[in-house]
């Protein structure tokens, strides 16, 4: 194999007798056809996690399907300890420190630093080192999507406590590529088919919610979720469900008082814009009793209160989106898994949920 190529990765040559020259025009065909599909930038995610493990699987799953081109962004060497512990045959996998005009017909390739890094994954640590890794993977994915070189984003997960420990201020991903994307207004947002939920707060501490709970923040989210649901998932009329934030959405300022404060005013205010709102709804029995099927999207207004019974109704084939950027973004619904890394047990369906959606919402934002 030539030296960029990935040592654990296998090349499949056609040597069947007349296989060169009666297949030329259906091997232009081929290439022509695979040109053509939109081009997504996978992020490996912590090193020490299953994020590279499912980033291989999933780019696998694309090869046979067709779909999309991927293109790994982070450390070569971090794909190549993961492909050796899966034990099979990958695709031949370049690297490379800038993205080609035209992507390797039978290759994976891997973008890279400039220098190539002397990382080894150690399965299941918390190190800054990893979070450094993984958060400038993100950076040069959001700088493809920004200078068009690439149709999306997908990110394996990363460890938020590895990424502080680097230095990073955010704490997660949404929040890291809406600032470099420079978008202000943005809400992460959980999608597995016809279950959308999306957030006023994301990655906050508790008691640092109710503070945050205002009239402007929640009618904001309203607003970028719509946005949203017509622009990226083609709801031409949405109808939105907001969720109160105190037991039984408040029962009239007994149990708290966000709900005639800030989250009905939003409503209200949401609907004076020509938004099909409703709310705010208790939170306890609404995802349970099915209501959620009678929305378009549920706003939530903290983290665990929309995706406890979003990963209890849709875990393993949700995917988290990022709502108003002016890029596609798209991850898997679950975290690194470090109680598992490196062993070859990590399901890839999530994974593969997300790059599905990026595909399908960057090919509805480029038109027909």
């Amino acid at each position: 194999m030539l030296p960029n190529d990935i040592a654990a990765a296998a090349v499949m040559t056609d040597e069947r007798p007349g296989a060169g020259a009666a297949g030329v025009s259906g091997g232009a065909a081929q290439a022509k056809a695979r040109a053509a599909l939109p081009r997504i930038a996978i992020t490996l995610g912590d090193p020490n996690g299953v994020g590279p493990e499912i980033a291989l699987k999933s780019a696998r799953e694309l090869s046979r399907l067709q779909i999309a081109q991927p293109v790994f962004v982070g450390s070569p060497r971090v794909l190549r300890a993961h492909a050796a512990r899966l034990g099979s045959a990958f695709p031949a996998m370049r690297a490379a420190t800038a993205l080609p005009a035209r992507l390797p017909p039978d290759e994976w390739l891997v973008l890279r630093g400039a220098e190539e890094d002397a990382f080894e994954p150690t399965f299941g640590a918390v190190a800054p080192e990893a979070g450094a890794l993984a958060m400038q993977a993100v950076e040069r994915a959001a700088a493809l999507c920004l200078a068009g070189e690439v149709d999306a984003m997908v990110t394996a997960p990363v460890h938020k406590e590895a990424i502080a420990l680097a230095g990073y201020a955010h704490p997660g991903h949404t929040e890291f590529i809406a600032r470099l994307a420079g978008c202000d207004r943005h809400a992460m947002m959980m999608v597995a088919d016809g279950l959308r939920v999306g957030l006023v707060t994301a990655h906050m501490p508790l008691s640092a919610v109710p503070p945050a709970i205002t009239q402007r923040a929640v009618l904001e989210a309203i607003r970028v979720v719509h946005a949203a649901l017509r622009r990226d998932f083609g709801v031409a009329r949405p109808n939105i469900a907001v969720l109160g934030l105190n037991p039984h959405a408040g029962e009239g300022g007994v149990l708290g008082r966000e709900e005639t404060t800030a989250i009905g005013p939003a409503v209200r205010a949401a609907q004076a814009d020509g938004i099909v709102a409703s709310g705010p709804h208790p939170a306890d029995g609404f995802f349970g009793a099915g209501a959620w099927r009678r929305s378009d999207a549920v706003v939530a207004m903290y983290h665990d209160q929309g995706l406890a019974p979003f990963k209890t109704l849709a875990f393993g084939r949700g995917v988290n989106y990022t709502a108003g950027l002016p890029i596609v973004r798209t991850s898997p619904d679950h975290g690194t898994a470090f109680d598992i890394a490196g062993q070859g047990k990590a399901r890839p369906e999530s994974m593969l949920s997300a790059i599905r959606l990026a595909v399908d919402i960057a090919r509805r934002r480029s038109g027909p």
